[in-house]
């Protein structure tokens, strides 16, 4: 009741006036908004992108499915475009199942596979390098870090590095480098990678009382994946309801403390579980089957429960 569904495109937001531009629709006045704008996919950022593979949209996905039925034998090579990057443990679940369906289907011996970090670590996430490395070297899968990509020569299959290495592949999955939406950027509120600048307690946009952020269009240093924005939803909605009745809220209960939960699957029906905030992360448990059946189940309750509002916390 009393919500009025607006299927439109908006073009511009100016945050001094209180209105957001729409395409169809024109001005829309508001006295809160929420701006939960995602990130966008900029793989124009690597020359030669386009020989490269990813599974981080619908059509990418199906290309790398029908590239991985063809693979016989050859060099593999996994790697991140850029940071921050949506789902940070996602390249190193990739190789390890790349790696257990290679060896299922007997094509391992004929295959090696390279993992690529621009970074000191395999995943910028706390907790998860340590965990997974032991995997990935158990698996024969060989890493390296401080790996920036600069350029990919697809006509003689290799990725160029800011630091001076040349990888050579037969088959490359990269995750594309990431950006802020253009809604942010051609508003002129966004940073020098369109990400939007965003109170790490309270969650409003920096210098605008009543704007708010939330999920992966913000700067905030933890994971940009789906659980955070679980998470900061109930802030935000606090936030507004104080504001609204002319109160503070209870900085005790209603602040965000960078909460972030995920899963991690390393194969061979193991996976575990992370749970961080910005304080890092909690011990992590030990691959288990149990957390391989807990992930399984998470993804059918899924689509039951997030979209639906059905597993936040009443308040």
């Amino acid at each position: 009741d009393r919500i009025d569904l607006i299927v439109d495109r908006a073009r511009m937001l100016d945050p001094v006036a209180g209105v957001l531009h729409l395409e169809l629709d024109g001005p829309l006045e508001y006295d809160f908004l929420v701006l939960a704008t995602g990130a966008r996919l900029d793989r124009e950022a690597i020359p030669g992108f386009s020989a490269a593979h990813d599974f981080y949209s619908i059509v990418g996905a199906e290309r790398l499915r029908e590239a991985l039925r063809r693979f016989e034998r050859g060099r593999v090579v996994v790697g991140i475009g850029g940071m921050p990057y949506r789902c940070p443990p996602a390249p190193i679940e990739f190789a390890l199942l790349l790696e257990e369906r290679l060896r299922r289907t007997g094509r391992r011996e004929g295959a090696r596979i390279d993992f690529l970090s621009p970074v000191s670590k395999l995943c910028p996430t706390p907790g998860v390098s340590e965990t997974a490395e032991p995997y990935l070297t158990r698996r024969g899968i060989e890493t390296h870090t401080f790996a920036n990509i600069e350029e990919i020569d697809a006509a003689e299959r290799r990725i160029h590095t800011l630091e001076g290495e040349t990888y050579e592949f037969d088959l490359a999955m990269l995750v594309p480098p990431h950006r802020g939406s253009a809604l942010v950027e051609d508003s002129g509120i966004g940073d020098e990678g369109g990400w939007v600048p965003t109170d790490p307690d309270t969650l409003r946009v920096k210098g605008h009382e009543r704007l708010f952020a939330l999920g992966d269009t913000t700067d905030l240093p933890v994971s940009k994946a789906g659980s955070t924005a679980q998470h900061e939803v109930p802030v935000v909605v606090a936030q507004i309801m104080a504001a609204i009745r002319g109160r503070e809220p209870d900085p005790a209960r209603f602040r965000y403390e960078g909460q972030v939960t995920c899963f991690l699957g390393v194969g061979g029906r193991r996976a575990t579980r992370l749970v961080l905030d910005y304080q890092g992360a909690r011990p992590v448990p030990r691959p288990s089957m149990r957390w391989h059946l807990a992930r399984q189940a998470f993804k059918r309750a899924y689509w039951w429960g997030v979209p639906q509002g059905r597993f936040l916390k009443k308040r």
